[in-house]
């Protein structure tokens, strides 16, 4: 047969080469089939690689080995080389078969505290220890060690006040005007000459600022009428911006409200407030130094009463109490006594000396009846209010004045009321510092409030009209008892000091101490016109008349650093959400008629269940 053609393909014929299948079927049928390893063992190198195969010669007659015999192991162990033991001992017998016996000896001398040993232990002890600091520790470490963040006269962390603002923004709208110059950042006190700190201040230097609500962090203007002194404008938000780098409140002949005039009043209520320190204001006094009709004021209120919310003041203005007495009751009286208070009282009507309703909330409040709280170790509530301190309100001649000259009358309300508003103004709780200036003022109290007020003469040329310059008020106070005070700034000078001991107990009429007020205070300017205030010269009065204010600041002693309207030891945030219609809705003049709200009970006038 010739030789296949090159690259011609190779088959395989089934009569020629079997396949491996029929390689297993017995060549002779009368032959005794053998194992495999019946023949001996193969030597690999005896078995043709499956290459020859593909070169099998038809011609030859001999058949290759298929590829599964060619692999297949002989099923005799023994077949497989004399190394492999079946039955015999192996050499690592010993490592599976322990011989107590034999291991007795090496057991007792081993050692556990060997390198290999303290490393395994050391690597669980730091795992353990790194675990326990991670969830345990580092909570600890960082609770403990942590700096505190500061509400910054808000009510929540970063300085969120009242409306929900965020003054700590990019912009000028810190607690810290940022156009306040630095060596105003610390000044000595007016009374004792420490250097105290700059806790907030408002240089209104950025012309065109508004105080609608929601326009400012920190100041909003009133939209009402001021009925609770007689007013004779509405006051708008309108009448209220800054100009020429001065804060302006004006007051227009414009009808607003069926009333003849427009004036403003805007305060920082709910969202700053401060309790003790300087407030300092650099004020340009509206109309002329010989007019009189004007009732401009810078002044500061506890934030549990809104000023010109009657329903939040019912009960809570002017006192400034923490006794349980009869200075908390209706009328400062209990069934008709002390008789004192009936017959030494206002004149004008009929000698009675209060016609104030009772704290609201008072020391005397039953448990459990609605109280902002805290309480004393005792138990007793803390009594809570909403004092009054005036910065200045201005006036043309008037009691304190000879002529008519311009002054301020600078004061503390009070309540309940010394026997015929007599408070105890001796060389002792009294300073007056120039007396030519300043003259202790003949109005002492009616039966609304009681007050403790020095006039004094202002620069004639910081008004308006007369000199359009500027001078600097302000008052400064020492909450509490014992070692408190108040004190007035006129002129840029220091005017007069008040003691607490001035507002001691009076048993007359059986009333105790009244403190330098405790409650958190918020800022308020406004100008206005009424004649409870004084006569009004409506012929010589020029309309419009303005308010001007360079800039208003606070201080503090950095001993005794206390802002923000809800301090813990006198709160006002929960009382004023659950009362807060009181305090938003100016057509609500009364706690119990109008707002439908009861009075919480007082053990000494009502009982307690």
């Amino acid at each position: 047969m010739p030789p296949p053609p090159a690259n011609s393909q190779r088959r395989y014929y089934q009569n020629v080469a079997p396949s491996s299948t029929s390689l297993l079927t017995p060549q002779n049928q009368f032959e005794d089939p053998k194992p495999a390893f019946a023949s001996g063992p193969r030597s690999l190198r005896a078995s043709a690689s499956s290459g020859s195969l593909n070169n099998f010669d038809p011609s030859s007659g001999h058949v290759p080995p298929s590829i599964s015999e060619k692999y297949v192991l002989p099923l005799d162990p023994g077949a497989l080389g004399s190394s492999l033991l079946v039955d015999g001992p192996e050499p690592d017998d010993s490592l599976h078969n322990p011989d107590p016996r034999r291991d007795r000896k090496g057991d007792r001398s081993g050692n556990i505290f060997t390198a290999r040993g303290l490393m395994n232990l050391g690597c669980i002890i730091v795992l353990a220890v790194g675990i326990i600091t991670l969830f345990a520790g580092y909570p600890l470490i960082s609770f403990f060690t942590r700096n505190p963040l500061s509400t910054l006269g808000g009510f929540n962390l970063g300085g969120i006040n009242g409306t929900g603002q965020v003054p700590a923004l990019p912009g000028n709208w810190g607690l810290i005007d940022l156009e306040t110059p630095i060596d105003a950042h610390t000044r000595p006190d007016y009374v004792s000459g420490k250097t105290w700190q700059l806790v907030f201040s408002d240089e209104f230097n950025t012309d065109g600022r508004t105080f609608y609500p929601g326009d400012d962090p920190y100041w909003e203007a009133a939209d009402l009428h001021y009925w609770q002194t007689n007013n004779l404008e509405w006051y708008d938000p309108e009448a209220i911006m800054t100009r020429n780098g001065s804060l302006e409140i004006t007051l227009s002949r414009k009808e607003n409200h069926n009333l003849n005039f427009t004036g403003g009043m805007m305060s920082t209520w709910n969202k700053f407030c401060f309790t003790g320190g300087l407030v300092e204001a650099r004020v340009m006094l509206p109309g002329f130094n010989n007019v009189q009709g004007l009732w401009p004021a810078v002044w500061a209120m506890g934030n549990l009463g809104r000023a010109g919310y009657g329903a939040s003041l019912d009960g809570m203005w002017p006192y400034t109490y923490d006794a349980c007495d009869v200075g908390t009751a209706p009328n400062q009286t209990i069934n008709g006594l002390p008789m004192s208070a009936t017959i030494n009282g206002d004149k004008g009507n009929g000698g009675v000396l209060s016609f104030l309703p009772g704290q609201r909330l008072s020391r005397c409040t039953c448990p459990g009846e609605s109280h902002p709280g805290p309480v004393h170790d005792n138990g007793d509530y803390v009594g809570r209010s909403a004092p009054e301190i005036d910065m200045f309100e201005a006036q043309v001649g008037g009691a304190g004045t000879p002529g008519k000259i311009g002054a301020v009358s600078q004061s503390g309300q009070w309540g309940p009321f010394n026997n015929a508003y007599e408070w105890y103004n001796t060389s002792a709780n009294l300073e007056i510092l120039d007396t030519t200036k300043s003259q202790l003022n003949s109005y002492q109290g009616g039966v609304y409030q009681q007050a403790t007020s020095v006039v004094s003469e202002t620069n004639q040329q910081a008004y308006e009209f007369s000199g359009a310059q500027y001078s600097v008020y302000g008052f400064q106070y020492k909450p509490g008892f014992g070692d408190a005070y108040m004190s007035w700034i006129a002129n840029g000078q220091l005017a007069w000091v008040l003691h607490q001991a001035g507002m001691a107990a009076d048993p007359i009429v059986e009333i105790s101490d009244r403190p330098v007020p405790q409650e958190p205070m918020y800022l308020i300017m406004n100008l206005g016109m009424s004649r409870n205030f004084g006569n009004v010269d409506f012929d010589h009065l020029q309309f419009p008349s303005t308010l001007r204010v360079d800039y208003i600041r606070v201080y503090q002693d950095p001993d005794a650093i206390n802002v923000g309207c809800d301090p813990e030891d006198f709160p006002t945030e929960a009382y004023i959400k659950e009362y807060i219609e009181a305090y938003t809705n100016p057509l609500l003049t009364t706690w119990v008629d109008d707002f439908k709200q009861t009075i919480p009970k007082n053990r000494l006038v009502t009982g307690c269940d």
